[in-house]
């Protein structure tokens, strides 16, 4: 599900989306961040992809290009089960998104999304196993709004220079949005 109506696959033509960000969901409360992130976020031209289970985060994987991730651990492998109780293959189900989100080239910088831990010592070992699987970050549930947006500023600062994907191509020509329009 597009949670803003555009094209995933568009650039920076029109004051279309920049930049594409899948979000995945465990259905483990209401209003969660991952439902505000897109509202607060198309209006800087990012486009949130919303996947409420492991199927449907494969098919956005394979069809559309994947700038960021959030991968929720917990998310079931069909949207069916969203709501219902957990089974226990449900982590096995975000291990397996991030598995395929690192077999893309290049890979998005993820940011992983988990449950409480009870111990200390499986905090430290879900933390280093998320690390391991290419995580950008790790944030324990429940999530707060403005460290996902701290995240996510991060990521853009390291990964894409402050920059837009797509967008370096057009600094290192000298071409901007204003300069095509001119143009035209």
């Amino acid at each position: 599900m597009y949670t803003n109506g555009s094209n995933p696959e568009s650039g920076t033509k029109g004051g279309e989306p920049r930049l594409n960000l899948l979000l995945t969901y465990g259905g483990w409360r209401e209003r969660p961040a991952v439902e505000q992130l897109p509202h607060l976020l198309k209006p800087m031209g990012i486009n949130a992809m919303q996947a409420d289970s492991g199927e449907e985060a494969e098919t956005l994987i394979r069809e559309r290009h994947v700038h960021i991730a959030v991968v929720d651990l917990e998310m079931p492998h069909k949207a069916e089960h969203v709501g219902r109780a957990r089974p226990m293959s449900r982590t096995e189900e975000g291990l397996r998104v991030l598995q395929l989100l690192r077999r893309l080239d290049p890979a998005p910088p993820t940011i992983v999304v988990r449950p409480p831990q009870p111990s200390t010592r499986e905090y430290a070992r879900g933390l280093s196993q998320s690390l391991r699987d290419g995580a950008f970050a790790v944030l324990d549930r429940p999530l707060q709004l403005e460290s996902m947006l701290e995240v996510l500023r991060r990521i853009l600062k390291r990964h894409y220079q402050d920059v837009w994907p797509g967008m370096a191509q057009e600094i290192a020509t000298g071409h901007s949005r204003s300069q095509r329009r001119q143009e035209s």
